[in-house]
């Protein structure tokens, strides 16, 4: 009896290579996928919805009286992962500390979001924006007066985006 199912069983193996089974389910896969409507974005035409937590271009933003948020605690720049922001700062005649040099290198940004997390006054944010592009390497080097443009630029979204998220925060 072990011989007869021995040879049935050697007999569905040839069977199954031999008409390759295997690749005729994958096939079979490949086919209805291929009939189905497609759902891909044709992306610079038609743009997909973003959330207000998209982390894209950094910015620094100031108050409504035009001073600069940042108090120069340093705490975005130690809490970098990928070590990208460079703070330095001096102290004010009212004793308070300002900074004096605020440069983030995109090149080095993970866009993890940890500085804007971290900053006490919300200095330090990322927009929504990711369409930019640098066609040299300097490029993607943010000074403090680039940062502070950006900020000034979407300061509405931005404003608009932290209201809308505030009952998350």
């Amino acid at each position: 009896m072990g011989a007869i199912s021995e040879f049935v069983t050697k007999c569905k193996q040839v069977v199954n290579s031999l008409f390759l089974k295997e690749l005729c389910k994958g096939l079979s896969v490949t086919g209805w996928y291929f009939f189905q409507p497609k759902i891909t974005v044709q992306y610079p035409e038609e743009k997909t919805p973003q959330s207000r937590r998209f982390r894209g271009l950094h910015a620094l933003r100031r108050y409504p009286n035009g001073e600069e948020r940042c108090i120069a605690c340093k705490l975005c720049e130690a809490i970098c992962p990928a070590m990208a922001i460079t703070i330095e700062s001096d102290q004010r005649d009212d004793g308070s500390r300002r900074t004096t040099r605020y440069d983030i290198d995109l090149t080095k940004c993970i866009f993890c979001g940890f500085c804007e997390e971290a900053c006490p006054v919300d200095a330090i944010v990322e927009t929504r924006v990711f369409e930019y592009h640098g066609e040299a390497r300097g490029d993607l080097y943010y000074t403090k007066p680039m940062l502070l443009a950006n900020g000034d630029r979407y300061e509405t979204q931005i404003a608009a985006d932290r209201a809308g998220d505030a009952q998350y925060r």
